[in-house]
């Protein structure tokens, strides 16, 4: 979380209208759900690859490291998709070249969608996304809570590190059970301290005449038409290629 929000309010592409990245990941993650994933799906991942790394640039092990966690996911469910039990001759497991098929497809889809998002979220903070929000009609209350729990994220990782760190340098994670009996007591303490936390929020912003909304001052970003349409263009052309790819015109 901390690399991401770092390169989302660092890369080149920062001081863009979050619409010029909205527009096109929105439009491939689109892509990847309705379009033939075997031969879209690759285009969609090198396409989001390039414009993270060499256009918005951010590290390919950044990028590698959040898509990494996903595609663990994904590939551990694949077995799952490509093994069928058949219970008519009693109890057997069967691999057959549909379940494969299905496998490869969901992962590739998956995979070019989570891409798109991760393109998103390294190349956009999340305060640049709230004028968006609230410009599409999202209630004011659910925007405030989106943006709190995002900040306490960050508070209450930072504490969960430290305390664990207290811990394992007093040897409480040497053993299973004292590893146990750590976690539980570092859970409770960081409850205490989220409940305590909020309490002093409440009373802070009640004081200084908290209504339901906050308002922050924020940089004027002025839309590229030409880049928005450019993209949506290459978003176009990524669907043609696939589908004649599909169809073995290409």
């Amino acid at each position: 979380m901390r690399a991401i929000d770092h390169h989302a309010w660092t890369n080149r592409w920062r001081d863009r209208h979050p619409a010029e990245k909205l527009a096109p990941a929105g439009g491939l993650l689109l892509l990847s759900l309705v379009a033939p994933p075997l031969t879209t799906g690759p285009l969609i991942l090198a396409s989001t690859t390039l414009v993270t790394v060499r256009g918005a640039g951010v590290p390919l092990r950044t990028l590698l490291q959040v898509l990494a966690t996903p595609a663990a996911f994904l590939l551990a469910g694949v077995p799952f998709l490509a093994v069928s039990v058949d219970f008519a001759n009693g109890f057997s497991l069967q691999l057959s070249s549909a379940g494969l098929h299905m496998a490869l497809e969901t992962t590739v889809r998956a995979l070019a969608a989570v891409s798109c998002l991760a393109f998103l979220t390294l190349t956009t903070p999340l305060a640049d996304l709230v004028p968006l929000l609230r410009r599409v009609g999202v209630p004011a209350g659910i925007i405030e809570l989106i943006l709190l729990v995002y900040r306490l994220i960050f508070l209450f990782a930072e504490r969960a590190l430290t305390g664990r760190q207290a811990q394992a340098a007093r040897l409480g994670y040497t053993r299973l059970d004292r590893a146990i009996y750590s976690m539980g007591l570092l859970a409770g303490n960081l409850f205490q301290r989220a409940l305590a936390q909020a309490r002093r929020m409440e009373v802070g912003l009640a004081a200084r005449g908290y209504t339901g909304e906050l308002r922050v001052l924020r940089l004027e970003q002025t839309l590229s038409w030409w880049r928005l349409t450019a993209s949506m263009v290459l978003i176009g052309l990524i669907g043609l290629a696939g589908n004649l790819l599909a169809c073995g015109w290409l």
